[in-house]
Order: C-alpha cells, then sequence, then structure tokens
C-alpha cells in the first residue's frame, strides 16, 4: 500500500486527509491511503522515512522552510523561495516541490482587475514566500507586513489608511484569524479599504474569516484559500504519480 500523508503542528486545522480519502473513494485508487502526521519538531522527520511505504509528503506550518536542509533535488521555485509544501521519494531521494505557487496563482487569476497594481502581503512564512514569487511573476509590486519589523517588511503598526487604500490588492498570508481563533484578524487599517480592493486569504477554515469579513463591509472583493488548496492537492497528486520526477 502506498503510503502518503501532510506533516505540520499542530494539524487540527488540516483538510488534505478527508480531501485525498474523498479523492481516493470516488475515484477508486485501492492501493494509496492519506494519512496526517503532527510531528511536534523537524528532528521527527527522517524517522518518517523509514516507512519504505511512504512515497510523498505535503507539508505545512510551521516545516515549510525546515525541510529544505533535508532535500535532495529541491525544485527551481523551491530553491528561489526557500520553501517547500511538496515532497517525492523517488530512488531512495527526496525531491521538493512547491505546489502553493500553482495553486494561489491560479485561483486568484479571476478576480484580478487592471487597478490590482499594488499587493500587501500580510505574515512572512513559507506561504508568503510563494505568494512573493507569483506577484514577481505577474508583475505586482508588493509590500510585506507583520506583526515585527523585519528586512523589506514592515510593522502592522506602521500601516496607515493611505498605504491600505493605495494596495489595492491584500494577502494574508498568516494563520491569524484561523480557527479556533475566528475572531482575531491582522491589525491593519480597515476603513482604507474600498470596492476597488481585492482581499484573499489563504485560511479557508473558517470560509470567511474576520479579515475577509470586514474587507466586505468595506465593499472590496473577497475570497478565501479553499480552491488554492484544492488545486495544489491535485498538483501533489500529479506530482507524486508520475513516472518520473516532475521538473519545476
Amino acid at each position: 500500500m502506498r503510503q502518503f500523508g501532510l506533516i505540520g503542528y499542530p494539524l487540527s486545522h488540516s483538510f488534505s486527509q478527508g480531501y485525498f480519502k474523498d479523492k481516493f473513494q470516488k475515484e477508486l485508487v485501492l492501493d494509496a491511503q492519506y494519512a496526517n502526521f503532527p510531528i511536534p519538531s523537524i528532528d521527527a522527520f527522517e524517522p518518517l522515512w523509514d516507512d519504505v511505504n511512504l512515497q510523498g509528503l505535503n507539508i505545512t506550518i510551521p516545516y515549510k522552510k525546515e525541510v529544505i536542509p533535508f532535500i535532495q533535488h529541491p525544485s527551481s521555485v523551491v530553491k528561489s523561495i526557500q520553501a517547500c509544501n511538496c515532497i517525492r521519494r523517488y530512488n531512495n531521494a527526496l525531491y521538493g516541490y512547491n505546489t502553493d505557487v500553482i495553486g494561489f496563482q491560479k485561483s486568484l487569476m479571476p478576480f484580478l482587475k487592471p487597478h490590482h497594481t499594488h499587493a500587501l502581503i500580510l505574515g512572512t512564512g513559507g506561504a508568503a514566500a510563494a505568494v512573493e514569487w507569483v506577484m514577481q511573476n505577474l508583475n505586482i509590486k508588493y509590500q510585506f507586513a507583520s506583526r515585527a519589523k523585519g528586512e523589506n517588511c514592515i510593522e502592522y503598526n506602521q500601516l496607515t489608511k493611505e498605504i491600505i487604500a493605495t494596495h489595492t490588492l491584500l494577502i494574508n498570508t498568516s494563520p491569524i484569524g484561523m480557527y479556533p481563533n475566528v475572531n482575531d484578524a491582522p491589525a491593519i487599517p480597515y476603513e482604507g479599504i474600498t470596492a476597488q480592493h481585492h482581499l484573499f486569504d489563504l485560511i479557508y477554515n473558517p470560509g470567511e474569516t474576520m479579515f475577509l469579513f470586514k474587507g466586505k463591509q468595506q465593499g472590496a472583493t473577497i475570497q478565501n484559500g479553499l480552491e488554492m488548496l484544492h488545486i495544489q492537492a491535485e498538483e501533489s497528486w500529479k506530482i507524486w504519480n508520475a513516472e518520473t520526477p516532475l521538473v519545476q
């Protein structure tokens, strides 16, 4: 039986196991199973591969960057953004991919308008790196913002109504507002949001986060990360089942 799964910690928010279970049932995939591996430390990563049937993993918070040193063959995208969310074992070597970039770009494209020329990316983790790559690919200027100041990143309390007004694409890549903390939202001046704005929250549980709710109240269009997850899950399955490792 081929084994696949998801690593992260915690995994109470995960949709992947249910998605693949349903997929296997619907498509009569009888030789594979998918499990959650809630590892509390990256130290538990290598021992997982002692299972000779383990052929692939998805990676979520907080390990998208921490798995990089264990990958013998990172894709060009993984090398560029230093974030990996999909691993395939092939000939006893690990191949690393990032399907977030595909899922994010494909799900965002139908909502993009000509005036969406500047984006504000909230958060600086592995998912933010994937979003940055897509912004560069689409020639959209962007600014990072987070709770803590960093290189090329300003703090939320430095954001003004004017900055929000000029960045009409707002993307939350942080876990702020994820279940069970459904009343939380990034501390930005929402009064700067207009009907020209589009808000994308990579969170999918709840379906409408407080971040999206506040944006909708200002007249913005909104979307959550569920479609992105569906796309990246299918891309992972494609990677795991290709005759030889795919090039990304």
